[in-house]
């Protein structure tokens, strides 16, 4: 063994590059196995980096200036992402409330962890580090009620706001402490150190905000300079920390906060956290795994498992009990309850990062520190288990068919400006290209003109650049008019109004987004292509670049036969919500157009009582009453636990499904869940992606 280790370490060369390569390939290969395996990536991070320690491999060295650097962009672009991903909108929606619930869960576990220092014989100041350790959490539970159509629930939208005040206030204690910590606390220091945190934090949050909005606004489309912006600020807001004597991650928590409403849910915003997510923030787990002595560890949970135990015991109470005062105080089901625990146990972010925070300035010692990551990986793996568990027993989120929410893009009055909001033509924006064989695609588009009694937009993108000679130019002009000239027959041979635009662009996402707007657009209906390749991968598709900026609903279509053959449509649906109905009644617009019908499927865990599944079958079966008008429609509730093979198996009966496009944060632009993305490959009837305006 010692051979190999000797031969790994002679064979390979020296320097930063072959240390980031090695960080390259963990990052790569490591957290999915584990992910398969039903543990958090991260867990197989920190193993990793145990294997390739000093007690391992000895393949990478935590104190190089590589690896120092490395961890410390990871450190702050965790705490910067964990600002970043916090929901905003949802913690104005109850504000006072999940600032009650932050309260409790940051206060009771403070106050426990602080007990349980001093029992075993740590000093006031480091007991209440460890207090502010615990008193945060990360929301790895959130994925889960996100599928599960849950987020619009109270007792979920408080947890979540929650957040922001439990990991600000971990923070500021973890400020004062290390002042404290370097001697250099005194009531005036004190309130020296909260006067210049209070003018710093108003320099971030509202200072960053107002800055990046002007930046934004300037820079328009370009992408690239909004991205390098935003490292800028997260950059600078940790050093502005480190000037004023607090710690990097306190500033980089700050930014993510004030970058979090200038990016809202962009393109840039996915960029972001790609990078964040597939480099630097893997590389600080690895690094946390460099720093544990496996000897030391394995002493420190034997000689001090009584301390472990405590914290571990003490951290699960304390939040079980400030949940069960919000339950107390807003009369939350028990089901609610667990599931605002488990949401609010697990220690990842703020946690881990201040852990070491505390470790290097000899606030807390190795066996706490050591304490620390066992609760980490146990909390991180009850956590998500208790969501998944608790959380589909809760009732999904009430929305009436009748809602202004639930009304169509193109109904809603609110979704105009003013001047915009009288009666305006159905308009239908079609991008067509020499790609599309058939008119299936504009035979559509004209049954939906037609039905709205409104007009089409046949639009043809001729692509030119700067340098483009004029003999390509007409070429690409004369291949337009030829495209257009056949949507008119088509759209003819319907009777539905057409009035065709042939735009010159450099840009053909861009082109189509622009006409859709200066058209006042209620709908854009384009055809699906399939692009995996690398330009792809980097910069979006076409329709993933629509999607994002589009100001009207987009339906990406591959139609496999005449839309007049269409008759059975199906929708899955896996929650009762306002985007729900909103699909299915644009499914019924489909149906209507030629005396279609609409079949709604919903699939259910199969431990689905059947009374549950009657009171499911109920609300979908009033919406579709009260929104089918006179279209055939139709309600089936199975219970299986393959949701996409269900979905495949009941559509073998249908001549088109219609899917709901989710904007979700990817280096592509716009992606859906992993179910829709299996429907895609594996249907083989005829397909519509359906996303709505962000």
């Amino acid at each position: 063994m010692n051979e190999s280790i000797t031969f790994l370490q002679t064979g390979l060369p020296e320097g930063p590059i072959v240390a980031f390569t090695i960080l390259l390939l963990v990052s790569l290969t490591i957290p999915p196995l584990f992910e398969r395996l039903g543990l958090p990536g991260l867990v197989g991070l920190l193993l990793a980096g145990v294997l390739l320690g000093s007690n391992g491999l000895q393949l990478l060295d935590g104190d190089s200036e590589t690896m120092k650097l490395l961890s410390d962009i990871g450190k702050i672009y965790l705490m910067f992402v964990a600002g970043l991903e916090i929901d905003l909108v949802q913690f104005r929606k109850k504000k006072h409330r999940s600032l009650v619930f932050g309260l409790m869960t940051f206060i009771v576990p403070l106050i426990v962890s602080m007990m349980i220092g001093r029992l075993f014989g740590f000093g006031w100041n480091t007991s209440l580090l460890m207090g502010s350790l615990f008193a945060s959490h990360t929301l790895l539970g959130y994925p889960i009620v996100q599928r599960l159509g849950l987020v619009e629930k109270e007792s979920v939208i408080v947890t979540i706001g929650a957040t922001i005040f439990t990991d600000i206030s971990a923070l500021l204690v973890l400020a004062i402490c290390v002042s404290i910590n370097a001697g250099e606390f005194s009531l005036y220091s004190l309130f020296q150190q909260l006067v210049a945190l209070a003018i710093y934090t108003a320099i971030v949050l509202f200072g960053f905000d107002w800055v990046g909005k002007e930046h934004f606004r300037r820079t328009g489309d370009d992408e690239g300079n909004q991205f390098l912006f935003v490292l800028l600020a997260v950059f600078l807001a940790s050093v502005g920390a480190e000037i004023i004597q607090v710690d990097q991650i306190v500033g980089a928590f700050m930014a993510g906060l004030a970058v979090n409403d200038v990016v809202g849910n962009s393109p840039v915003k996915d960029k972001v956290e790609f990078v964040g997510s597939v480099l630097f923030i893997p590389f600080f787990f690895v690094d946390m795994g460099l720093l544990l002595d496996i000897p030391v560890f394995i002493e420190s949970l034997t000689t001090s498992f009584w301390l472990t135990l405590a914290i571990v015991v003490g951290l699960l109470g304390s939040k079980f009990l400030a949940a069960a005062i919000a339950k107390f105080l807003y009369d939350y089901s028990l089901d609610e309850m667990i599931v605002m625990w488990s949401l609010s146990i697990p220690q990842v972010a703020a946690t881990l990062a201040a852990a070491l925070v505390g470790l290097q300035v000899g606030l807390i010692t190795e066996t706490v520190f050591n304490s620390v990551i066992v609760l980490m990986l146990i909390t991180s793996i009850l956590g998500p288990l208790l969501t998944g568990k608790f959380a589909p027993k809760l009732p999904l989120p009430k929305a009436s068919p009748k809602s202004r929410q639930s009304k169509l893009w193109w109904e809603n009055p609110r979704s105009k400006p003013i001047e915009e909001q009288e009666s305006a033509p159905f308009t239908i924006v079609v991008p067509v290209s020499k790609s599309q064989t058939k008119g299936y695609l504009m035979e559509m588009a004209a049954l939906l003109a037609r039905h709205q009694s409104g007009q089409i937009i046949p639009l043809s993108i001729s692509p030119a650049h700067t340098y483009m000679d004029e003999p390509q130019m007409q070429v690409n002009l004369r291949q337009s008019r030829r495209l257009l000239n056949k949507a008119l027959t088509v759209s003819s041979e319907f009777d539905a109004e057409a009035k065709p635009i042939l735009r010159i662009e450099n840009d053909i996402a861009s082109g189509i987004v622009h006409t859709a707007r200066e058209q006042d657009a209620s709908l854009i209906v384009m055809s699906w292509r399939k692009n995996t390749g690398l330009r792809a991968r980097l910069f979006g598709t076409i329709i993933n670049r629509v999607f994002w900026a589009s100001h009207c609903p987009v339906a990406v279509m591959r139609l496999l036969d005449e839309p007049v053959n269409l008759r059975k449509i199906l929708v899955p649906a896996k929650n009762f919500s306002p985007q729900t109905i909103r699909t299915v009644r644009f499914a019924q617009l489909l149906a209507d157009t030629h005396q279609g019908e609409v079949k709604l499927l919903h699939v259910c865990p199969t431990k689905t009582t059947p009374s549950d599944i009657a009171a499911i079958e109920d609300e979908y079966i009033n919406m579709l009453n009260i929104t089918g008008g006179q279209v055939k429609s139709e309600v089936q509730v199975i219970k299986a636990d393959d949701v996409a093979l269900a979905i495949l198996k009941v559509a073998k009966l249908a001549d088109m499904v219609i899917l709901r496009s989710l904007r979700r944060r990817t280096i592509a632009g716009l992606a859906v869940s992993d179910i829709t993305t299996q429907l895609i490959k594996e249907l083989t009837c005829s397909l519509v992606l359906f996303g709505e305006p962000y």
